[in-house]
């Protein structure tokens, strides 16, 4: 299966989406990979080079899944690139993906909103589209939970990768949302998922079929045990 991640800045891939895209490559999915802005708008100690710095930061991190491709369209203002949506139609078509992965739109950041609007534009009826997590969950509501628990150290390197934007706090972040949502199917203790959603439309009205497995539930109400009540 193809699989295509589209972020918004280099490092969103690693903390929202690097989980279910690392269980998808351990099965043998074909994975793309796509940074929309340059991160020049990022927070570093020296300005220097920061568009080249990050990416090969983002070209570090993603080693395991793949070789990412770079827009490079401006940080923080991606709402007003007026090519995005025909530039995105491109990818996509050349990628010919079976689903796509990309931002919610009720996400905080507005370009990781405006990313998220302009690639269900751009995907039309050519893939189904899920939306990963928010930051810390906020106004988020899952419908998809992944279990990334065997390759939670893997996204955590990846994280790490991105020196220059200071990544231990992206990282506390990635852990408390991924461990609470594997809380929220009851999984045991110190395990982690992934949180996403599905752009439901005709005709692809259910994905969990293309997707790897959620946590294991622990029935407490039957073993009369849980790890979380």
């Amino acid at each position: 299966m193809k699989i295509l991640a589209i972020g918004a800045h280099p490092d969103d891939i690693e903390i929202f989406m690097f989980g279910l895209l690392s269980m998808c490559a351990k099965r043998g999915d074909d994975i793309g990979l796509i940074v929309a802005t340059d991160g020049a708008a990022g927070n570093v100690l020296s300005n220097d080079n920061l568009k080249s710095i990050r990416m090969e930061e983002t070209i570090k991190a993603l080693r395991k899944l793949g070789k990412p491709e770079f827009l490079g369209f401006s940080d923080g203002s991606l709402s007003s690139e007026n090519d995005a949506i025909s530039t995105l139609s491109k990818k996509i078509k050349f990628h010919n993906p079976d689903l796509i992965i990309t931002h919610a739109p009720e996400d905080y950041h507005p370009d990781h909103r405006a990313l998220s609007y302009f690639v269900t534009q751009a995907t039309g009826f050519i893939c189904p589209v899920i939306f990963s997590d928010t930051l810390m969950g906020i106004n988020f509501h899952p419908e998809i939970y992944i279990d990334i628990s065997s390759v939670f150290d893997q996204k955590r390197e990846a994280i790490l990768a991105h020196k220059s934007q200071s990544p231990k706090k992206f990282l506390r972040a990635a852990s408390l949302m991924n461990r609470y949502r594997s809380a929220q199917c009851n999984d045991t203790e110190d395990n982690f998922a992934e949180a996403y959603r599905h752009q439901k439309s005709f005709p692809f009205s259910d994905v969990r079929s293309l997707l790897p497995l959620a946590p294991k539930i622990n029935q407490f109400y039957k073993n009369k045990e849980t790890s979380f009540i």
